[in-house]
């Protein structure tokens, strides 16, 4: 009997499977017990308004909520980076200053939103953003000094140009279930049925956008749509919908990563960071020529004797971070793509403690989808588009 309170109160604090709703007015541990949505945001300003005492016993609970529905993309990224680099590019202890706050920062920013799982523009403003403004100072700082021939610059600009163009093509969805994918699979297993039954003298019926891997195996209901879902298919608590082979949100993208946008997504990623670490290489033979290339980003002599060059070599070093932050993520999907397991899969499996690291901690293994290397890549490369649900639209772009 002692011990029931202590289960009790231990259930509360667990944290949420990936599937299950979070409200933040629903957790305890949520510090300020502000709210989530506009109903709870009138109902504290009406209890603002006739003085009464917050129900959570939050001190300022209209402040914090105000706080949390507070969308800080666009201006911070237009005006403070620049600001930023443009102060990083007066000294060097102020750009090492700088540069090592900014990415805390953006941490922090990071998880201030995955923790109330909300959606937010402040990630693909800042790199879009972050993108066409190292382009702008490529072409008018470095071109105009020499040394870059006009092979180079069309290379960087169809980098930049490819870049952003598979970033469209992921924003396009990644796949949701709907409502009528669980009646495709009953008809599919009745097809399946008749078929056996007369040994094979009727085919099944052709699956219309989706794979058959998709349509087979053990199926489950989601707690929050309530609608019935394939294997491998995931609730996203940001974006509110279950995705079919839901691999994760990424932020980047604002936008989830599932079966139908999954491929792009990586091509997005390879063809940036390619593109990035090549204009880093041409900055650096710009700006120092005679020093080599991983001595130049650390070593560059007389570079911050003009503010042109000093603010160059500041966002070859910002380039360089961001870049460093992606190809650590590319490389974890080129090994979870190996070993056939969803970012999803793998946070489960480490959570339920049912999967093996890998190299050094880079993969969980959960032994679960993976026929071998080469395999786990054609069934990767050959998955074919997810049936799109209407929340899957132009508006999803942004």
């Amino acid at each position: 009997s002692h011990l029931l309170p202590a289960i009790m109160k231990w259930e509360k604090l667990k944290p949420p499977e990936p599937d299950d709703p979070m409200c933040c007015c629903e957790c305890d541990i949520y510090q300020y017990g502000c709210c989530c949505d506009c109903e709870d945001l009138d109902e504290a300003f009406n209890r603002w308004l006739k003085d009464k005492p917050n129900k959570n016993g939050c001190q300022s609970q209209v402040l914090g909520t105000v706080i949390d529905n507070l969308e800080i993309s666009m201006i911070p990224v237009l005006v403070l980076l620049p600001l930023l680099l443009w102060v990083a590019a007066l000294h060097y202890l102020l750009g090492i200053t700088i540069l090592t706050t900014l990415p805390g920062l953006v941490l922090w920013y990071y998880y201030a939103t995955h923790r109330r799982r909300r959606r937010t523009l402040f990630f693909l403003t800042l790199a879009l953003y972050s993108l066409a403004y190292m382009y702008y100072l490529f072409i008018t700082e470095i071109l105009p000094r020499g040394g870059v021939s006009h092979l180079q610059v069309c290379t960087v600009t169809a980098g930049m140009i490819l870049t952003i163009g598979f970033l469209v093509h992921t924003k396009r969805g990644p796949g949701f279930v709907t409502a009528s994918l669980p009646e495709t699979h009953s008809q599919i297993q009745e097809a399946d049925k008749d078929s056996a039954h007369l040994n094979g003298s009727i085919q099944p019926a052709a699956e219309p956008q989706a794979t058959q891997a998709t349509l087979t195996g053990k199926w489950s209901k989601c707690p929050v749509c309530k609608i019935m879902r394939p294997p491998r298919a995931g609730h996203c608590r940001t974006c509110g919908s279950c995705v079919l082979r839901l691999d994760h949100h990424c932020v980047w993208i604002n936008s989830c990563v599932g079966q139908r946008n999954h491929r792009s997504f990586l091509l997005t990623l390879g063809v940036f960071v390619l593109t990035s670490l090549y204009g880093i290489r041409l900055v650096l033979c710009s700006l120092c020529p005679r020093q080599h290339l991983m001595t130049a980003l650390f070593y560059c002599p007389g570079v911050y004797s003009q503010s042109s060059t000093a603010l160059c070599f500041t966002c070859a070093w910002y380039s360089s971070i961001v870049t460093a932050g992606l190809l650590y993520l590319l490389v974890v999907q080129v090994l979870n793509i190996s070993f056939n397991v969803t970012e999803r899969e793998a946070q489960l499996a480490l959570r339920n403690k049912t999967g093996q690291s890998r190299l050094w901690g880079l993969v969980i293994d959960t032994e679960e989808y993976s026929r071998g290397f080469y395999q786990n890549w054609v069934e990767f490369l050959t998955m074919t588009d997810a049936t799109v649900s209407p929340q899957s639209n132009l508006t999803d772009l942004v």
